[in-house]
């Protein structure tokens, strides 16, 4: 006899799971339905109780695991799997036994106690754990959950000293404070006094505070003093009485330098209180007050001696360098309308566009040493002579004297490397009149130079390590007309067989020392990209137009415009030309006319040309400025804010290559040390000062892995044994991770 199937009835309103299973939930209370029957209810909140009926009814299949896997449920696999076996080994009353909670053993009364007398009497939270015996995590978690807290001696308030205020609670204040005096303006007494020349500038005081945005930029601060970023307070750079002063504008500045906050207006973006806690004070400048206060220290100052002392300093403390000048100029795009800049080939763009030349002097590591501005220029050559050979003669360290001159004629004083567009006979033997010696490539190389001549050398590199190259050298003369000049020309052999030529008027240096210094003027080149990406050395300061001297000669207009005919009609003969050509090449004889056409009409381009070359060379080149229209008058940008900006970005620069080199000794690529300097600047940080043992404590927020917190750990360890005091407050910097 066939056993009769169970048909199951499912109640009003229930999810059906599988093929007997339905769940009701009514009034708080959820039941299941096995069929028609009630199987098991309890309330929804009731957790335990879930877990032990869904593992029931898998154990007694009236249910598949799969079924509540997915919906409406959505339970993992794995859960059902160790509900079930917990119900099989231990039995229905393991789900509702009470979860077990450990006592605190390691935070008892006693020890909560001894914590909080040593915080209060100024010992860090590392040395407290120590001297009690528990971990520093366990005393920083009780801390955090104010299970300690922390007296100070002489009161009976409670101050979170060690923990400091969150950037949560920073955030708040700084946001009541807008109702007010401005937005994180808390120290509003000192603003007042002030502003109404009651009192001087304010006074750095740094506050307990942890995960402070763009902390980890205090970790440039001892290498932008190393390099002189406060060497010109006082002397070159002055501010009259504000709550800012010149220190504070400086600080800020470097420190947007090196947090690549590119313009004042970026600063708009930036927390103000959150930048105001790196140097001291309740919030940073805003924008105008901060475009303000550079134009009075630029206008008031003189940044151009400013940049003259550091590129001494500089040269000064790396002499061997110092002796190998690398020249080049950059062209700094203008795309606004207050100026009116000449135009100018931009390489990088393949266009003429406005903008202003800046020669920059570096050395063969890139290190800048000083730049010079020209909204007019006559060349590479020109700025030379007259801007740049006049300042190295009296700043370049160890140049020989004048007896030891004249006793060898083939001495120099240095040595200045550039491209080839100053490759020219008159340049080469100006800058060695002076005995300035001259490395560059040469120009039309045409020859070709036996291979057996060249041989393998070992070529040093500035700043370290070697590279090997194919070299030959021959004595050879660079002429202009029946002026010379005697050189000596060294060539490199590349796998492609292609020859490259350098030639040098130093001619004491070996062959070796001129490729390796020629072939390393490329730092140049990146340098120049890399202050292009990173520093903005394109962007502007403040926005304005000075005038130019009047006695300043340009290019006229006049003659500009006949040139630009000239060239046009010599291109319309040509083509003419090569029409005519084509006609007589088909030997065309029904095509008579046409030619006698073509001819006619080269005749008169090329009496218009003879016309317009007359005029171009009636018409003078160049003019003075006076004598030109006021609205073809060229401007230039405002250069004392420019250099002033400029400077400060080239001790960023020196600063983070200074770090780098510290780096190097850990990571062995110096693209790989520069990213992590660049991720250390815009790292977090927490900000320990203790004004009993003056020192200020940052603790850098770690990395994103092992292998850099292991080189960034080196890196603060070598900057705490440096012993740095800060510039204003005078206590001692500590550096460590967290």
């Amino acid at each position: 006899m066939l056993r009769q199937q169970f048909l199951p009835g499912f109640p009003e309103g229930s999810t059906r799971i599988g093929d007997a299973l339905s769940i009701v939930k009514k009034d708080g209370c959820v039941s299941y339905f096995v069929g028609g029957d009630n199987y098991f209810s309890h309330s929804e909140a009731d957790t335990p109780s879930r877990r032990f009926a869904l593992a029931s009814l898998i154990e007694n299949s009236h249910v598949r695991a799969r079924d509540l896997e997915g919906a409406p449920l959505c339970i993992p696999h794995r859960t059902l799997m160790n509900w079930t076996a917990q119900l099989r080994q231990e039995g229905p009353s393991s789900f509702f036994h009470p979860a077990h909670r450990r006592s605190a053993r390691v935070m008892t009364a006693q020890t909560i106690a001894q914590c909080s007398q040593l915080l209060a009497e100024g010992i860090s939270t590392s040395s407290v754990a120590k001297r009690v015996g528990i971990n520093e995590s366990t005393l920083r978690k009780a801390i955090g959950r104010k299970a300690v807290s922390m007296m100070a001696q002489g009161d009976g308030k409670s101050h979170d000293i060690e923990g400091g205020s969150t950037k949560a609670e920073r955030s708040r204040a700084d946001a009541e404070a807008a109702s007010g005096m401005g937005t994180a303006c808390t120290r509003a007494d000192e603003r007042v006094a002030a502003a109404m020349g009651l009192a001087g500038c304010a006074r750095a005081h740094f506050e307990h505070c942890r995960d402070v945005s763009l902390g980890g930029l205090l970790a440039g601060l001892p290498a932008l003093c190393a390099n002189g970023l406060l060497s010109g307070i006082g002397k070159y750079l002055k501010l009259p009485e504000g709550f800012y002063s010149c220190l504070h504008i400086l600080l800020t500045m470097g420190f947007m330098a090196l947090g690549r906050i590119r313009r004042p207006e970026a600063l708009r973006h930036v927390p103000p209180g959150e930048f105001g806690k790196l140097i001291g004070l309740d919030r940073v400048p805003e924008v105008r007050t901060l475009r303000e206060k550079i134009t009075a220290m630029a206008g008031t100052g003189d940044p151009q001696a400013w940049m003259k002392q550091l590129s001494k300093s500089w040269m000064e403390d790396d002499p061997d360098e110092a002796g190998y000048l690398y020249v080049d100029g950059h062209i700094r795009i203008y795309h606004g309308e207050q100026a009116v800049l000449p135009r100018r080939f931009v390489s990088r763009e393949r266009l003429c566009l406005r903008g202003t030349t800046d020669y920059w002097v570096n050395d063969a590591l890139g290190r800048p040493f000083f730049v010079v501005s020209k909204a007019v220029t006559q060349g590479l050559a020109d700025t030379l002579l007259k801007d740049i050979v006049p300042e190295l003669l009296s700043t370049v360290p160890q140049q020989p004297a004048e007896e030891q001159l004249a006793a060898d004629a083939r001495l120099h004083r240095f040595v200045i490397v550039f491209d080839r567009e100053g490759a020219t006979h008159s340049l080469l033997a100006a800058l060695w009149e002076k005995r300035i010696g001259a490395i560059t490539y040469r120009k039309n190389v045409k020859d070709v130079w036996p291979h057996s001549e060249f041989v393998e050398n070992e070529v040093a590199v500035p700043g370290g390590g070697t590279t090997r190259m194919k070299l030959a050298m021959r004595p050879t003369t660079l002429t202009a007309g029946k002026a010379c000049i005697a050189v000596t020309e060294v060539r490199r052999l590349t796998q492609t067989g292609h020859q490259t030529a350098v030639i040098t008027t130093a001619q004491g240096l070996g062959n070796t020392v001129v490729a390796g210094r020629m072939f390393s003027r490329w730092c140049q080149e990146n340098f120049f990209a890399y202050m292009m990406e990173h520093f903005d050395i394109d962007g502007l300061i403040q926005y304005g137009a000075a005038s130019l001297p009047g006695t300043l000669l340009v290019v006229n207009p006049a003659w500009r415009d006949l040139d630009k005919a000239a060239r046009k009609a010599l291109q319309q003969v040509r083509k003419l030309q090569a029409r005519l050509g084509v006609q007589k090449l088909l030997n065309e004889g029904s095509e008579i006319q046409h030619k006698a056409e073509c001819v006619q009409d080269i005749q008169a381009a090329q009496e218009e040309l003879k016309q317009l070359r007359a005029k171009r060379k009636q018409t003078a080149r160049k003019v003075s400025l006076d004598s030109l229209p006021e609205h073809l008058r060229p401007t230039q940008l405002l250069p004392l804010n420019k250099m002033l900006g400029d400077t400060v970005k080239m001790i960023a620069y020196r600063a983070e290559t200074a770090l780098v080199a510290i780096l190097r000794r850990h990571l062995n690529k110096e693209d790989e040390a520069r990213a992590l300097v660049r991720e250390l600047f815009v790292s977090s940080a927490d900000i320990e000062p203790n004004e009993s043992a003056a020192t200020l404590t940052i603790r850098i927020h770690r990395m994103a892995s092992p292998v850099h917190d292991q080189a960034i750990a080196a890196l603060l360890d070598e900057l705490t044994k440096q012993e740095f005091r800060h510039p204003e407050t005078g206590a001692k910097m500590i550096y460590a991770l967290v």
